[in-house]
């Protein structure tokens, strides 16, 4: 058996961050946006000119998958797996793996109770139209949990090259 070199495992680490940030947060949209799209259906049922305002609240919990594939991509370009040398140490394995978490977590649970909101916000607009603007605000300020997990893990993400290790 040849000598293992514990700075092999640094890629893998790297990798495992973006698929978890890209997994965690995309299972979080998959399940929000069903949730808000059973809600929706409902409510077009009854009246389809609901469509668009509810299509609106439909799509909010989406955002988290789309925030955690960009962290995804951005770490697969900076380890080099989408073009590069692929040169990473352990110590920058992990680190990356880290600064993957924050939206790996967030997107995941945001992504869940967003869709709580955004049903709640359905059913309000299903009985008061004329208060979208309200009902956009509610699921909206879920939303700023999942962009700050976004700005956390993009600024790591892009500023690990720059640590001597």
């Amino acid at each position: 058996m040849e000598n293992f070199d514990i700075n092999s495992l640094g890629i893998a680490l790297a990798l495992l961050g973006a698929a978890l940030a890209a997994l965690m947060a995309g299972i979080g949209s998959a399940i929000g946006v069903g949730m808000t799209g059973q809600a929706a259906a409902g409510v077009v049922t009854e009246n389809p000119s609901m469509f668009g305002k509810v299509l609106i609240l439909l799509l909010l919990p989406g955002t988290q998958g789309i925030y955690g594939l960009l962290i995804a991509f951005l770490t697969l370009a900076n380890i080099g797996i989408l073009g590069g040398s692929g040169d990473v140490s352990f110590a920058q394995g992990l680190l990356y793996l880290a600064a993957c978490l924050p939206m790996a977590f967030v997107g995941l649970v945001s992504a869940k109770q967003q869709a709580k909101a955004a049903v709640a916000s359905i059913s309000l607009v299903a009985k008061r139209p004329d208060q979208f603007g309200k009902a956009m605000i509610i699921p909206a300020m879920v939303e700023t949990y999942a962009v700050l997990a976004l700005l956390i893990s993009l600024l790591a993400v892009a500023n690990i090259g720059s640590i001597a290790i």
